[in-house]
């Protein structure tokens, strides 16, 4: 039996193909378009699930996508915007002018250069007129009161317009492609419960989804046991931590949905203390969950950002985010006994809370789903659909779940871009002798990864001594990054390098979680080592993915160390490729010393290594 599962159409629109239980693709719209988060029906990337399994389209049994009916999602958030306007006016207001006086003298003045920032203390200053607006607009009182309400009230009629508009699209585009009438709706929480437990291995867990929104919920609590997902709680939006990151995101000048980790990283080098007191009064801890004073005013992230330095702001938001996560995961965890965490949603690609909540009291071991965000959604409730087949519960081996090309591919599209090439067989050791010289390698090899993560299949590699590299190669490929780049570690050196790794090692394999570095991994690894002493690696051993362990095997035996920089194969804004002509492109665009495009290796034309 084949089961389709379609992600939300709103952003990275992603198809997971399950049969018996079992993966046998998933990949996003955005890696065939090109186009970041890719909206829309996913006719490109279905075409793609479709050829690289064999499946043809009467072999699929049902289609399942994870959200309700536009009625239904519609019913649910306008009863929840009900209560909160009852929230909000029995909560009393409290005039904020005198706490960020108060802040403003914890805000240091001398500190150590931000890389990518002017000075350190840079803020996001938007003009006398627009300051002026923040403080009238973002000061708890009747108006903020009210552009909050209407905040609210904007956000309901645009998210009822849009499941309008992307119901429209899913329906058309399943009846154009002869799967019309085949749909079954999932309950969108329900499904990020199910990628995270039927993963994760575990015969139980305690299940704990956050997200922005979904059917009526912003987060949620549920006991998985063998076959069962039993909910426990549900955090109704408005109260919404993701709603919360996204907007300090918006007001540091970046974009929601797709740079939170520069907020992450970012975070490392402030105070939250600066802030820490004015954003926890914000947060009411209530009946098993917690509510936001005011989610939808907007301004209020704003003049923190016009009046405070970007890296307060960042780190009073991301210590909050983890302080209100972690109390509402540890009641669960003392309530239930439960010592397994499993985790799903957009609020869990941050890493560093993925950290906090490691280290909650009572927790033996955690998984979180690769694909955390929406684009996993559509795999979770194609897993559903198998629930009670032994099959369907399995630990992942890896996540290669994309296409793949075969070495005609490969080689006809190297010799249109008159790139001269040399075939190696084995290729590895040859990869790990230049990764030893000190040359930057994009290697493309293989299926291509499922999720946010470039695990080794579509990556470029670099040795991970040289702390400038985060500088001068971010510069290269036109990104600009506050975190360091990510350390790929040979699974059997775990504890050598990492810290606490008991029961996250799995985690791991996806780059999923940071660690505290052990001082080996400070010493010889510093480019992969953030401000704060942790790292997020991807820890790859040879079940997982063979042909780059046996490249982190060589290069270990060339220069005992088992960690190399691993870093996303993409120009700035850009998905991860997912051809060879992709490859090619950002090779030479990104000006690389080398690409192992299979069994092939390229020299830069240029020459310039």
């Amino acid at each position: 039996m084949k089961v389709l599962g379609l992600s939300p159409l709103d952003k990275d629109s992603t198809v997971t193909l399950v049969e018996d239980g079992a993966i046998i693709y998933a990949a996003a719209e955005e890696r065939f378009t090109r186009v970041k988060l890719q909206d829309g029906f996913p006719w490109r990337a279905l075409e793609s699930a479709l050829e690289t399994t064999g499946t043809k389209i009467e072999e699929i049994e049902r289609v399942v996508y994870p959200f309700l009916s536009v009625d239904q999602e519609t019913k649910l958030f306008e009863r929840n915007l009900e209560k909160e306007r009852e929230f909000l006016d029995e909560h009393e207001a409290n005039a904020t002018s005198d706490e960020v006086r108060e802040a403003k003298t914890r805000v240091p003045e001398n500190r150590p250069p931000v890389p990518g920032l002017l000075q350190p203390n840079e803020r996001q200053e938007k003009g006398l007129l627009k300051s002026l607006a923040y403080r009238v607009l973002a000061s708890e009182g009747i108006v903020s009161r009210n552009i909050a309400k209407r905040g609210s009230e904007q956000w309901g009629r645009e998210a009822s317009a849009f499941h309008q508009r992307w119901q429209q699209e899913l329906e058309a585009g399943l009846a154009e492609v002869g799967l019309g009438g085949k749909l079954k709706r999932i309950e969108h929480h329900l499904s990020h419960a199910s990628n995270a437990f039927f993963n994760s291995g575990f015969d139980e867990a305690l299940i704990v989804t956050l997200d922005g929104y979904g059917s009526g919920l912003a987060g949620s609590v549920s006991i998985g046991r063998d076959d069962r997902i039993e909910r426990l709680h549900g955090n109704e939006y408005p109260h919404s931590l993701g709603t919360f990151y996204e907007s300090v995101t918006s007001a540091l000048g970046f974009k929601p949905s797709r740079h939170e980790g520069k907020i992450v990283g970012l975070a490392a080098y402030g105070d939250p203390e600066v802030l820490g007191k004015l954003l926890r009064r914000r947060f009411v801890q209530k009946n098993g969950g917690f509510r936001i004073v005011e989610t939808n005013n907007m301004y209020f992230a704003r003049l923190l950002a016009d009046q405070f330095p970007k890296i307060d702001v960042a780190a009073a938001y991301q210590r909050v985010l983890e302080e209100v996560a972690c109390a509402y995961v540890a009641q669960y965890v003392q309530k239930t006994g439960l010592r397994n965490l499993v985790l799903s949603g957009g609020v869990v690609a941050n890493v560093k809370l993925n950290q906090r909540l490691r280290d909650i009291d009572g927790v033996d071991g955690i998984f979180i789903h690769p694909n955390m965000g929406d684009g996993g959604c559509g795999t979770g409730a194609a897993l559903l659909e198998f629930a009670g087949r032994p099959e369907t519960k399995r630990r992942l081996t890896d996540v290669y779940f994309g296409p793949g090309y075969n070495s005609d591919e490969i080689v006809s599209a190297l010799k249109t871009a008159q790139l001269p090439f040399t075939h190696y067989t084995p290729i590895e050791p040859k990869i790990a002798m230049l990764l030893a010289a000190g040359k930057v390698v994009a290697r493309f090899d293989g299926r291509m990864e499922y999720g946010p993560r470039a695990l080794g299949h579509r990556s470029i590699l670099y040795h991970a001594k040289e702390p400038a590299v985060n500088q001068w190669l971010n510069q290269r490929l036109g990104r600009t990054e506050f975190m360091p780049f990510a350390p790929a570690t040979l699974h059997e050196h775990r504890h050598a390098n990492y810290l606490h790794m008991d029961g996250a090692d799995y985690a791991a394999t996806f780059m999923t979680i940071t660690f505290d570095c052990t001082a080996s991994m400070k010493r010889d690894c510093p480019a992969a080592v953030h401000v704060d002493g942790t790292a997020r690696p991807q820890l790859v051993s040879a079940e997982s993915s063979p042909g780059f362990h046996k490249i982190l095997t060589e290069y270990y035996k060339l220069t005992g160390i088992p960690s190399v920089i691993n870093t996303s194969f993409n120009m700035h804004e850009e998905p991860i490729v997912c051809t060879p002509d992709d490859a090619i492109r950002a090779f030479l665009q990104g000006n690389l010393d080398y690409l192992a495009i299979g069994d092939f290796l390229v020299e830069h034309p240029s020459g310039h290594q």
